[in-house]
């Protein structure tokens, strides 16, 4: 093998040697190349290393990867240089700082401003912040960051796009539908027994006091009755055989008054019209709500389980009906 231009050779006799020239072996001298050079490391080792073009350690880059935002940066603690892929329309920047976080646990401090200093919150999409450069702070180091100018598609790629996302859903759909419903129903119903555990003891309870209140409320009708009852008898009475309708006109006068008077006071106490099936309802509550203090009844959590429940039966009600999967919950009902 050829010794390279520059080292010397050694001869039998131990003197070195200046190697033989390629001009004085007849051959035409190449151009002259520079091969730039530093020196690192321990200096007596003679190391070299070559200049490049590469990004700086210590950049934090943005690139795009297919049709991804890539963003490049070094961290502290690793010294190493790592790449996170963005989603930009569901990645936030709180997401973003959390996973830098997450890689590097030595990195205390991570936030995002704007080249003007303002601070960008973590709840603002990454879709936004890639729109304008922006400042990077990893502890006490501030990364100037550059966003490169994203290809827009024209008008066709873009219909095309959308196609091919239309396409790709609707194959996801006919290969997995029937699998996510089977998954779904069992997930369902699973829920819908434990919710029904859950109510048996409570719907129990309930029907006793339900019993109860509306035994009172009967009673206090009952009661109603039998007071208006005595009340026309005793002005009869009191007309024909004690005193004469001269005298009983004004007291019959102050009574309806009187009667006017409380149902007034009714719709002004509870704002609503004393209509008989109404204040019996009223009277039912009261006696209801009264009786569950006493009992230990929960009505708040019965009404929570009641309503989820409901929440429940409805979506197996969807659930085994196919034509009704990709509508929503009101077009549903309209239809129904």
């Amino acid at each position: 093998m050829l010794p390279r231009a520059g080292q010397l050779l050694r001869s039998g006799g131990g003197r070195w040697q200046q190697p033989l020239s390629a001009a004085r072996r007849g051959r035409s001298l190449p151009a002259p190349q520079m091969l730039c050079l530093r020196q690192s490391g321990n200096l007596k080792h003679y190391k070299a290393a070559c200049y490049s073009t590469l990004v700086p350690s210590d950049e934090v880059t943005v690139n795009y990867r297919y049709g991804l935002p890539v963003v490049t940066l070094m961290l502290p603690s690793r010294k190493e240089r790592c790449q996170f892929t963005v989603k930009p329309m569901l990645t936030t920047v709180g997401t973003f700082l959390q996973d830098v976080q997450k890689e590097d646990k030595g990195i205390q401090r991570a936030e995002v401003f704007t080249t003007d200093g303002s601070k960008i919150p973590a709840t603002a999409l990454m879709e936004v912040l890639l729109m304008n450069d922006f400042k990077l702070v990893i502890n006490n180091t501030t990364y100037s960051v550059q966003v490169p100018v994203k290809e827009k598609w024209s008008r066709e790629h873009a219909t095309e796009a959308e196609d091919i996302k239309s396409l790709v859903h609707r194959l996801f759909i006919a290969l997995h539908l029937e699998d996510h419903q089977l998954r779904r129903e069992r997930e369902l119903l699973q829920k819908l027994d434990h919710l029904r555990e859950q109510l048996v003891p409570l719907e129990q309870m309930k029907a006793k006091i339900a019993t109860s209140a509306d035994a009172k409320t009967n009673r206090l009708l009952w009661t109603g009755l039998a007071l208006l009852s005595t009340q026309g008898g005793a002005l009869a009475w009191l007309t024909w055989w004690v005193y004469s309708w001269d005298i009983m006109e004004p007291v019959t006068y102050f009574i309806t008054y009187g009667s006017a008077l409380a149902f007034y006071a009714y719709f002004v106490l509870t704002k609503q019209d004393y209509v008989y099936p109404d204040v019996k309802d009223r009277q039912f509550l009261h006696y209801f709500y009264r009786k569950s203090r006493s009992q230990h009844f929960d009505v708040e959590q019965y009404n929570k389980l009641k309503e989820a429940l409901a929440e429940v039966e409805e979506s197996l009600r969807r659930l085994h009906q196919p034509l009704h999967l990709q509508l929503p919950i009101q077009e549903i009902n309209d239809k129904d």
